[in-house]
């Protein structure tokens, strides 16, 4: 044992080690496959993936690599520094610019991740004298982001506008006041109650940031999000999203008007102080970007699919939540049940997470269901069926119906 308290933490940590021996941890499974509606994991073969974020199918697509391909080709593997020094291609410009007039913005700022456009946007702009108003079911880049920043942070009862604007009303009208939330919750797959958001927005006289990572792709025309989903575009004034799902490669971005952009070049530290996104991310983003205005009917399967596996929960009994999009929770309770569950799905050629506490609360463990445009009917239907026969097995139906 190690005399230094720093690692107090670390020393003590067990529960990882505990399902390792007993056989039930189901994280870091390795694949071997590139990701589609089917994988293969080192230890278990052959698997129906629902457990990705590639909602539209793309990741794997001949068209995104081959860019990908080309970019290596033309710019080497990576950009040996920030964009704010000698960073900066002319393909990082131009993805830029389609990203801005696909979400309807002036303009773009490209980061390696979505993580950190989240920190650098919220810390960047915010300050000691402002206030952050954070949904409370709000992604962890969000929560970590409102730790960066100096500004003061009350959180509101998740999508409860009647709590929003309880809280809102206590600050004076001038006050800076920036309302940050999901457009699509990751871990519930509901969806934000933006209408009422932008009304509160305005009676307060707050700004709005969208976090609109699992909305892009997926909601609104063409896939362009939450915000074109409710036709309110033009009333959020900071849009982020991530490359890292339905445009099929790592990277993120947000989209805002010129000036605060410009603002967000010069002072936002996770842009300043990263290196810029390699030039295969980007022309994956490119590619992936075109297929999706593309091919619109990608997002009209996506949606097919995502009912039949909904519809097909219902029926074996299972509480899906306030899900309304291709996320979808199962409920499971315990912590066991829910790694149990995964590995014995697994086991049957099914690959999905579970979710656990501190990202649920406790006992309240899930499973987390996620559908890609390009499985297919019979993927789904035999997913479900593993499911109820091990839901079934394990004798936790009563519990998470």
């Amino acid at each position: 044992m190690r005399n230094l308290s720093i690692f107090t933490k670390a020393d003590r940590y067990d529960r990882s080690i505990i399902a390792k021996k007993n056989g039930i941890y189901p994280y870091f499974r390795e694949i071997t496959s590139e990701q589609d509606t089917e994988v293969d994991l080192k230890d278990d073969g052959r698997v129906i993936m629902l457990g990705s974020n590639c909602y539209l199918g793309l990741a794997s697509h001949p068209e995104v690599k081959e860019a990908a391909i080309k970019a290596v080709e033309k710019y080497g593997t990576g950009c040996a520094g920030s964009p704010f020094l000698n960073g900066t291609l002319d393909i990082h410009k131009e993805l830029e610019h389609e990203l801005a007039k696909f979400i309807g913005k002036e303009e773009a700022l490209l980061y390696p991740t979505g993580f950190m456009v989240n920190q650098g946007v919220i810390s960047a702009l915010t300050g000691r004298h402002d206030i952050l108003f954070m949904d409370q079911l709000n992604h962890a880049s969000l929560i970590d982001a409102a730790k960066l920043s100096f500004a003061h942070t009350v959180k509101f009862k998740h999508n409860n506008m009647q709590d929003l604007e309880s809280k809102l009303s206590v600050y004076p009208y001038e006050k800076g006041k920036l309302i940050v939330s999901d457009g699509v919750f990751s871990m519930d797959g509901d969806v934000i109650n933006l209408p009422e958001l932008v009304d509160l927005a305005k009676k307060y006289n707050a700004a709005i940031m969208l976090d609109d990572a699992h909305g892009v792709g997926v909601l609104g025309k063409a896939g362009k999000g939450t915000a074109d989903y409710f036709g309110l575009t033009d009333d959020v004034e900071l849009i982020m999203g991530t490359f890292s799902k339905s445009l099929a490669t790592i990277g993120g971005f947000v989209a805002s008007d010129f000036k605060t952009i410009e603002f967000l070049r010069h002072h936002s530290r996770s842009l300043i102080f990263s290196a810029s996104i390699t030039p295969a991310s980007t022309a994956s983003a490119m590619a992936s970007l075109k297929i999706l205005q593309r091919e619109p009917e990608r997002i009209t399967k996506l949606w097919e699919n995502s009912e039949r596996m909904r519809n097909g929960l219902k029926r074996i009994g299972l509480d899906t939540g306030l899900s309304e999009t291709p996320i979808m929770p199962v409920f499971i309770g315990k912590d066991e049940n829910a790694f149990m569950l995964c590995k014995n799905l697994e086991r049957d050629g099914v690959f999905v997470n579970p979710v656990i506490f501190p990202a649920v609360p406790k006992d309240k463990a899930l499973i987390r269901i996620s559908l890609m445009s390009s499985h297919t009917f019979e993927q789904i239907d035999y997913a479900l069926d593993k499911i109820r026969a091990n839901i079934m097995n394990l004798g936790v139906l009563n519990a998470v119906s």
